[in-house]
């Protein structure tokens, strides 16, 4: 919460309808912008409600020095409720935050029309409905738009303007202006499923499942993983937790199936018998993991076995095609171990590879797969690691490659055997995902940064991602994985071949198009 109200050049008289947990943040977040708020609720007292709820957001915001009294009375005065839908007659704009159903929002649409006059801005705030079809029975559709927020909305400093197919310019230039005047960032997206970050963010949740479904990790390491070393907040099964899995079910399916099954969206066979069982997650005490007092109740699963110490002459081979992110050699020489460059006479040998699994990767190189153990070779090295078995890997070769790796102290997950290990395969999916969006011109490269980053918390946007990597990195991951698996989810989007054939970094802003 900001001390001041934003400055705003042009103060508007702003109705919000629906006075639930988003109108209620809808209604705080133009209020300390300092404009006029109206707020409207068909329940009666819901609409006073609201306005209670917010006062008390915003005394709060005094009381803990975030905010002038002045300043704090000032926001307060400028919040009224109206009796009803001709209480907003004098709007500049209307934000309508009900229930996500599509006759009710066309029916109230159409008598907003009624009352409002015709410069009156109209926006839905919406995550799955289409807008183009939320106006199609408007007298004047031009003016209407989608206003996506994100919960809570005075803190998650993104939303999404949402072209429909009739909107004019002239009215995603405004929302663009009132959102930024409020101190959010407005991302522009088109009107197709999922928008710009429910789309964006299908990688992290979808190729976690994936993974999970072969049996190459636990639910815990691959959150582990994406943590630790990936650098997200949360791993994708945290989040699915925390968002609740009846409802990010049917985002899921949603989008897939507006999407005509595109492969990239696939949902899993696991989410429906859980959802049936009524594993949601936090709010319902249990979901991929269990919570107590909405605390995740931590599993007695221990962070790194007890690994005897190797024996002074062990020998090992590294068979590698990496860049040095980490110095293998200079690790098992502190480890007391010798490093040898004929694998026939290993006893471990150590491979790092990109896109395949560990054991196509022993048998295309000739090496024995009973000691062979793969290494992820993405940066983060340095804090967390991840190994890969073939599928005959022995326990006395798993064991001694965990032992060595982990002799400075980073952690290690060990994982099965997996085209990409974790981190590769939803990274690359990511920003694969993120490349098709700008290529279908979904949004912008700066939007999808931006809104990515700020919507979904990823340490940085999906092309920033992908750069980091290299663009030609994940390029061949995701072609080795398409080649190992035959599934098309992975087939590369052609915005990324051309880039990568070009030499053209990922995060450049497009060149003109016609």
């Amino acid at each position: 919460m900001s001390s001041t109200t934003d400055q705003v050049t042009n103060s508007k008289t702003v109705g919000v309808v629906g006075a639930g947990t988003m109108g209620r943040g809808i209604v705080q977040l133009f209020a300390q912008a300092g404009h006029q708020v109206i707020v409207y609720d068909a329940q009666e007292g819901a609409a006073n409600a609201a306005i209670e709820f917010v006062v008390g957001m915003i005394k709060r915001g005094v009381e803990k020095g975030r905010m002038a009294a002045d300043v704090a009375d000032s926001i307060i005065s400028s919040i009224s409720s109206a009796a009803d839908l001709q209480g907003l007659s004098a709007c500049d704009l209307v934000v309508v935050a009900i229930i996500e159903n599509i006759d009710i929002k066309q029916g109230l649409f159409l008598e907003l029309e009624e009352v409002v006059s015709s410069e009156c801005i109209l926006a839905s705030n919406t995550s799955s409905l289409t807008v183009s079809e939320i106006a199609a029975k408007c007298e004047y559709p031009e003016r209407l738009a989608g206003l996506h927020f994100f919960n809570p909305v005075p803190l998650m400093k993104v939303a999404e303007v949402i072209a429909a197919v009739k909107t004019s310019d002239q009215t995603v230039a405004a929302l663009v202006e009132l959102v930024s005047g409020a101190g959010h960032r407005a991302v522009v997206a088109a009107d197709q499923p999922g928008f710009l970050v429910n789309h964006a963010g299908r990688g992290l949740y979808t190729e976690g499942l994936r993974i999970i479904e072969e049996q190459v990790a636990t639910v815990e390491d691959v959150d582990t993983v994406m943590r630790e070393a990936a650098g997200f907040k949360m791993g994708p099964f945290e989040l699915l937790d925390l968002t609740g899995l009846d409802v990010s079910s049917k985002v899921m399916t949603s989008i897939y199936e507006q999407f005509y099954q595109e492969p990239r969206f696939r949902p899993s066979a696991l989410i429906a018998p859980r959802v049936a069982a009524g594993l949601f997650g936090r709010k319902t005490g249990e979901g991929w993991y269990r919570y107590k007092d909405n605390k995740k109740v931590e599993s007695n699963k221990l962070a790194a076995p007890n690994l005897p110490k190797p024996a002074a002459d062990v020998k090992v081979f590294i068979d590698s095609c990496a860049d040095d992110f980490l110095d293998l050699t200079a690790l098992l020489a502190s480890a007391g171990v010798e490093v040898i460059d004929q694998a026939a006479n290993a006893d471990l040998i150590l491979v790092q590879p990109w896109g395949q699994d560990a054991s196509s990767y022993a048998v295309d190189n000739d090496l024995d797969a009973t000691i062979t153990v793969g290494l992820d070779p993405l940066p983060g090295l340095d804090k967390h690691r991840t190994l890969m078995l073939t599928s005959v890997t022995t326990e006395t070769a798993r064991d001694l490659a965990h032992a060595l790796l982990t002799s400075d102290e980073v952690a290690a997950t060990v994982i099965n055997d997996s085209p990409g290990f974790i981190c590769q395969r939803v990274l690359a999916t990511i920003v694969n995902i993120a490349t098709e969006i700008a290529q279908r011109g979904i949004a912008s490269v700066e939007d999808i940064e931006d809104a990515v980053r700020l919507g979904l918390g990823y340490p940085m946007g999906p092309l920033a991602i992908g750069e980091s990597i290299g663009g030609d990195r994940v390029l061949s991951v995701l072609e080795e994985i398409l080649d190992l698996s035959g599934d098309p989810r992975y087939r590369p989007s052609r915005w990324l071949a051309r880039r990568v054939e070009l030499d053209v970094p990922l995060t450049q802003a497009e060149a003109a198009r016609v």
